[in-house]
């Protein structure tokens, strides 16, 4: 029987400038509550349904035994930056220049617990607004040529993250 897998997203500002301090306040996180734990550049994401795709991608690659990431948060990277190599991956993850945070919780209800507000409180400050990418960030980040925005138009960016986010199962 599959596990039943619930995610929350939230988006705000890092509470925690300092991302040494800030990794390290998520790994507590994820102890505390078994929840996986992960957070990314939020400008680097463009759509919740991007980096809730990206997750369930990796949730179910780590059920199947088919992840290449030894840590369920960096397979959620791995998959929502749509590269297979963890090393390229790393660049949608948070940096101290990072201004808003994507954090993502993942519970499959097997021992996990969903953090207190105060637990979240103590790492980002949500503002309520949800994905703000950048085009030019989302261009560089996922390799999108002017010749594809050209054939599917600007407005179609969203399905061309999700394409590859699909696709890093059949690199090699």
């Amino acid at each position: 029987m599959p596990r039943m897998i619930e995610i929350r997203l939230f988006f705000g500002r890092p509470v925690i400038r300092d991302r040494a301090k800030l990794l390290s306040a998520l790994r507590e996180m994820k102890e505390r509550t078994g929840c996986v734990v992960q957070a990314l550049d939020a400008d680097r994401i463009i759509s919740e349904r991007h980096i809730s795709f990206a997750a369930m991608k990796a949730m179910n690659a780590f059920s199947e035994e088919r992840n290449i990431a030894k840590d369920e948060g960096m397979e959620i990277m791995r998959y929502a930056s749509g590269e297979r190599q963890i090393e390229r991956a790393l660049t949608i993850g948070i940096a101290d220049s990072t201004r808003r945070l994507a954090l993502i919780l993942v519970s499959s209800g097997e021992k996990s617990r969903w953090p207190a507000a105060a637990e979240l409180s103590a790492v980002i400050e949500p503002d309520g607004l949800g994905c703000l990418f950048r085009r030019e960030d989302i261009k560089e980040v996922f390799h999108i040529s002017p010749e594809e925005l050209e054939v599917v138009g600007e407005e179609r960016m969203e399905d061309l993250v999700i394409e590859r986010v699909a696709l890093v199962d059949t690199y090699r």
